[in-house]
């Protein structure tokens, strides 16, 4: 039988900026995919565009969201451009994410009959022991907490991420933030054809092309958390 799967989130999600995570999964089972991603949004923004999303009658829904939200919490983020460039109406914060992602699955699962399932964020950079990935591991925990509360499926996507990383020899390379500048450069190397996996290798980096958007090694190990939960 055909699954109906939608997928709500951020970049990773749209995959214009990222290796898409969704083209992986449909060839490892019959499935029919929407896809619900908006570059750069928070919990918040997501919270605030579900309408289409309970529209597609899904199956099962996968939620990947909260990166933006990490990064917010690391210093040296622009916090006062996120803020104007995505409405939000203050700051973001963990416990203000809490509150966004609990709305998120009380409205999926008020006004869907679908399987959810929340994932805890991708690796940010590769150092373990640095800033950026405390953020996304505190952040994961949160939204474990969430789906906890809320009786939803918790995918350990960071974890098995940071497995990942563990298991390799990997480069020292520093954390850096995506700027504007980066951002435009990524995006124009997309529309130059640019090797997604490529780039990850001229900079050293293993699951990622920037340190938050997936190479195809990242995107597949978010493929597998979501195949394993789907043939549960």
């Amino acid at each position: 039988m055909t699954v109906r799967l939608t997928c709500i989130g951020d970049s990773l999600t749209r995959a214009q900026l990222s290796v898409d995570y969704i083209a992986p999964l449909t060839r490892r089972q019959p499935l029919t995919v929407e896809r619900f991603g908006v570059n750069g949004d928070f919990a918040y923004n997501l919270l605030r565009r579900l309408d289409p999303v309970i529209a597609t009658r899904a199956d099962a829904i996968t939620v990947l969201i909260g990166t933006n939200d990490a990064r917010a919490s690391i210093p040296g983020y622009p916090t006062a451009k996120a803020v104007k460039r995505k409405g939000l109406p203050h700051a973001p914060s963990r416990s203000w994410f809490a509150d966004c992602l609990e709305a998120i699955v009380k409205r999926l699962r008020r006004d869907t009959d679908a399987r959810i399932a929340l994932l805890s964020l991708p690796a940010l950079g590769q150092i373990l022991d640095a800033t950026p990935m405390r953020a996304a591991a505190d952040y994961s925990a949160t939204i474990a907490e969430v789906a906890a509360a809320t009786g939803v499926a918790y995918l350990p996507l960071h974890e098995r991420q940071v497995d990942e990383l563990r298991s390799r020899r990997v480069a020292p390379v520093p954390y850096r933030e995506l700027t504007p500048a980066g951002y435009l450069g990524m995006l124009t190397q997309r529309c130059l054809g640019r090797d997604l996996d490529e780039i990850a290798r001229r900079r050293r980096l293993e699951l990622t092309t920037d340190h938050i958007h997936q190479n195809s090694q990242g995107a597949a190990l978010i493929a597998e958390q979501i195949d394993a939960w789907l043939r549960r």
